[in-house]
This record gives C-alpha cells, structure tokens and sequence, in this order.
C-alpha cells in the first residue's frame, strides 16, 4: 500500500506544480531548458505510474464499501463522457465553449465513474485520489486564469471528428483492458 500511496502523491504533486509552485517551475526551466524540465518531468511522471502500477498490483484490495449492483453500468457511461472531455480538451471543439476545463473535468468523471464499481481500498485511494486532484486542478486553474474567455465557436464537423477520436480510443481501451489493467471493463 506505501508504494501506492507514494506514486499517486508524486504523481498528484508533479501535476500540481503549474499550479503551486510556478517560480519553483520557472528557475528548473531556467537552468534545465523547457525540453530538458520536461524530459525530467516526463521521467518523475513515468517513475510515479510505475510505483502506482507496481503499488497497486502488491496491494490486497481490502473492501472498504460494496460497490451498488449498478455501478458497473454507469461506470463505463462516465468513462466514455471522460474519454470524450479528455480528447476535446486538445482539439479546437465546441465542448471547450461549454466546459471550461474538459480535461480535468474528463479525469474527475472517470475517477468518480470506476469508484462506483470498485470499493476496495486501492480503488478508493487510486481512483479518490485522482478525483480529488482534478478538483484542485481545476480551481487552481481558475484562480490562476482569472475570467473565463469562451473560446471561439468552431464548425461542428470538428466536434464530431474528435468524438469519433475519443470513441475509436475508448473503445480500443476497453478492448484491451483487461489485458493491460487486469480487470474486465464490462459485468
């Protein structure tokens, strides 16, 4: 469980120094260069999803609740909404004139979706973990960012192209789920 915990904390902390510790970023770019601070970050970033990785498999899953009889049907909606954001928010769409951080909010749906289908211990740090850290994100974003600019309206052949990103993604992930994560996406 240390080793869990430990990954989700730097991978959190690491996420969270554009937001807290900017002069702190500004001087490692300084004397690193921008694509030297981000082969660093890039490396802390891949050490922290290996420990989260390793962390969770040497975990035993301990329950802390039982997840609804439901939940794993409205855990793959919320993931696919998330995969949805997660791809808008790189792409100029239309859902960045309505959702102002869709990334972030992609990441909080997808956390909250898989809490409704997991109640073991790993889970609930993991997935609460990482739902806790897009709600900071986001209100640090927005203190950071003061008023909210709507981006300028695109043609919806955009949208629509990025929706059919997000879906081939989605899709292939849960096709390869279980594969990669151990786990079967669907009941």
């Amino acid at each position: 469980m240390t080793l869990l915990i430990i990954g989700i904390i730097a991978f959190i902390g690491l996420h969270l120094i554009p937001y807290f510790a900017i002069e702190f970023r500004n001087n490692l770019i300084g004397k690193l260069g921008k694509l030297g601070y981000r082969g660093i970050f890039a490396l802390a970033v891949a050490l922290s999803m290996a420990a989260i990785i390793f962390g969770w498999r040497g975990t035993d899953p301990g329950f802390v609740y039982a997840n609804p009889s439901w939940g794993f049907h409205v855990t793959p909606l919320l993931v696919l909404i998330g995969f949805l954001l997660f791809f808008a928010s790189n792409a100029p769409t239309n859902i960045k004139r309505a959702i102002r951080h869709p990334q972030m909010t992609g990441i909080l749906l997808w956390a909250v979706g898989h809490l409704f289908s997991n109640g073991e211990a790993r889970s609930v740090l993991l997935f609460g973990g990482f739902a806790l850290w897009s709600i900071i994100a986001i209100i640090a974003a927005n203190r950071r960012d003061g008023m909210w600019i709507k981006p300028e309206k695109q043609p919806v052949i955009k949208d629509v192209i990025t929706i059919i990103i997000a879906l081939v993604a989605y899709g292939a992930f849960t096709h390869f789920h279980e594969t990669i994560i151990g786990v079967r996406p669907f009941p």
